[in-house]
């Protein structure tokens, strides 16, 4: 009996791990933080029952922590645009894009991202 749910503990830890390690690897990512400054592209579609979704579609440059910057392409699915001058920290993932964001406060910001994105330029090169 000791043997068998040594064994079912150890088959639930394993799968728990492989959970939680397929989940980082589609979902999680890195964190750029973002400043929402215009009112995106209205995008309405329609789903398989017939519908209708509204989103908005954005691309606005996002900061890591170090500074390092990457444009960030993403939909907020509301019926309302993103409020203007927000702050996003947004998850990105190199084979799926943005997975995710939520709004931060200014105060919650690294200094390097909050010095870029104070001075609203990209860098191209």
């Amino acid at each position: 009996m000791k043997k068998l749910l040594i064994g079912l503990g150890t088959v639930i830890i394993i799968v728990f791990g492989g959970y939680r390690l397929a989940d980082h690897l589609i979902m999680g990512g890195e964190s750029y933080y973002v400043q929402i400054t215009t009112d995106g592209e209205k995008q309405v579609d329609q789903s398989s029952d017939g519908q209708k979704i509204t989103s908005y579609r954005y691309e606005l440059p996002g900061y890591t922590e170090e500074g390092n910057e990457k444009i960030m392409d993403f939909n907020g699915f509301q019926e309302r645009p993103l409020r203007k001058d927000a702050f996003l920290k947004v998850t990105w993932n190199k084979n799926k894009g943005v997975t995710s964001y939520e709004e931060v406060q200014a105060k919650d910001i690294p200094t390097a991202a909050k010095e870029k994105l104070s001075k609203g330029t990209v860098d191209n090169g």
